[in-house]
């Protein structure tokens, strides 16, 4: 008697999640076309108001992860859009709206952006000074006559493995039904975008402005969130550094929308814990592995 055939596992990929705003997996064909053949920057953002056209080439604002089904290409149950361009934090501006009536008691913060934060001068000489780095966004509160503020970071994710040039050629004339499947793997990388972009703005950021006595904000959605590792949480906005907005997307029947999914307050050490993502090993644990990798010509004492 045979053995049954063991039932292969359907290939998951990740792919467009919502293009220039709209969900992916709803567009029909003659729209992926269109969209795939638009020029740069011809298309508004539709997460920025005032004209603010998309300044990412391609227009892809988030990454989903997709499953085949038969011939139909559908998203995997239960997965969410990850945010991939810094604008899409900006929907409705539910999130600065947020950060602004916890941190500023006001639901209508001014948005100021690139303020210069840290200087070097030349040769010691104070009157030639350059701006070296620059505090991405400040939220203001409106009564200006007591200068009360935050600063505030967005944080989008990186992915890494195939681009997306190939699926683009795909979608610029795709006539199947349903959605093209990606076409290449791909992933969102959580440990590119926390530990090496997002961890040392806070290192480079959070002290100062936690000697001035203002806070530091994060928007992050809540898959980046999720990514982190355990952080202790601190219970009152007074005895944090960090406050964390995170959003998630909630789908209205046409479009994803993003909305509060949850306040965590936190210090700027513990943070980076959670950014790390783990505790260093032992000498003994971390030796052990080094002599396993070395060469079998290589002398190994006990």
């Amino acid at each position: 008697m045979s053995k049954p055939k063991k039932e292969k596992k359907p290939t998951l990929r990740y792919g467009i999640g919502e293009l220039y705003g709209h969900d992916f997996a709803k567009l029909p064909p003659e729209r992926i076309r269109a969209l795939a053949n638009v020029a740069f920057k011809s298309q508004p953002c539709p997460f920025r108001g005032g004209g603010f056209m998309c300044n990412k080439k391609g227009g892809v604002c988030s990454l989903r992860q997709f499953v085949k089904r038969g011939e139909i290409v559908v998203p995997v149950d239960g997965t969410s859009p990850v945010a991939t361009c810094p604008n899409r934090f900006y929907d409705s501006e539910r999130a600065l709206a947020w950060a602004g009536e916890t941190l500023l008691d006001t639901k209508s913060p001014i948005v100021l952006t690139e303020l210069p934060f840290l200087k070097a001068t030349s040769d010691g000489d104070a009157s030639d000074v350059s701006t070296v780095g620059k505090i991405d966004m400040v939220l203001v509160h409106s009564d200006t006559r007591t200068l009360l503020w935050c600063a505030l970071e967005i944080q989008a994710v990186y992915f890494s493995g195939a681009s997306m040039f190939k699926d683009f050629d795909l979608m610029k004339t795709w006539q199947g039904d349903g959605i093209p499947f990606p076409q290449g793997f791909r992933h969102p990388d959580f440990r590119s975008s926390g530990p090496k972009r997002l961890m040392p703005q806070l290192q480079i950021k959070v002290p100062t402005i936690s000697r001035w006595g203002k806070k530091m904000a994060v928007v992050v959605d809540l898959p980046f969130w999720e990514s982190l590792g355990s952080i202790t949480e601190v219970d009152h906005v007074s005895n944090c550094d960090i406050a964390w907005f995170v959003m998630k997307y909630r789908h209205d029947g046409v479009r994803f929308q993003m909305e509060p999914a949850g306040l965590h307050l936190t210090t700027l050490d513990r943070a980076v814990e959670g950014l790390t993502g783990g505790k260093p090993t032992s000498l003994s644990e971390f030796e052990k592995t080094l002599r396993a990798k070395l060469p079998d010509t290589t002398f190994r004492s006990s």
